[in-house]
């Protein structure tokens, strides 16, 4: 490790470096609470993906996708939507976000490996998603809504944005019912493993 990953360990040991090597090993971070200063690693025995080539988008959201409510950014605010989507929220009272967790994320942006995907109405952020990049893999890690369908839409530029620059991996961490309506699986550990070896290896530039 050089002297440059030691002077930004922080209190809490980690460094983006390695956040980006428990990445390419399958394994992130979450914390308990917003508020709760540790973080503990996480490596699913059935991860969730979104095969790129599978992507599904309901009908009613194509055609709001085709009427472009919102002005749509990549990496403009990434801050403002971690912070967002650290937000308690009426649906989601406790976030595995910690500011711990927001740090290291912001560091990964600065170094063009953490991007957001926003959406913005009268210049006013009213949802969206962010995620970590390393080579043509995607792992999304959060999303919020302020508007109907906000962080959906950013979703689905996601993806075509993901298409376009020649990522072949989608990582959602987990499924949820949300997620299982645009194509979500959920994937062995070991066959997992397979398909993230041959993400990483090659490049995709998100930018």
């Amino acid at each position: 490790m050089t002297r440059g990953d030691d002077d930004r360990r922080g209190k809490h040991g980690l460094t983006p470096q390695i956040l980006l090597r428990a990445y390419a090993a399958g394994i992130f971070p979450m914390a308990d609470d917003a508020d709760d200063p540790n973080v503990f690693w996480v490596q699913p025995e059935m991860r969730g993906v979104i095969p790129l080539d599978a992507f599904h988008v309901p009908r009613s959201l194509a055609k709001k996708v085709r009427q472009a409510p919102f002005d749509i950014r990549f990496n403009t605010a990434f801050r403002a939507v971690i912070m967002a989507c650290a937000e308690a929220t009426p649906d989601r009272e406790r976030t595995w976000i910690n500011r711990t967790i927001r740090e290291l994320y912001v560091q990964l942006h600065a170094m063009g490996h953490a991007h957001s995907v926003e959406a913005w109405e009268d210049d006013q952020l009213v949802g969206g998603l962010y995620g970590v990049s390393l080579g043509r893999a995607f792992f999304g890690e959060s999303m919020f809504s302020r508007k109907t369908d906000a962080s959906k839409i950013c979703l689905v530029h996601l993806v075509e944005r993901l298409r376009e620059r020649g990522f072949v991996l989608l990582d959602t961490q987990f499924t949820t019912g949300h997620l299982k309506r645009f194509g979500a699986i959920d994937v062995p550990q070991e066959d997992y493993e397979a398909m993230l070896a041959e993400a990483i290896t090659g490049e995709a530039v998100f930018d």
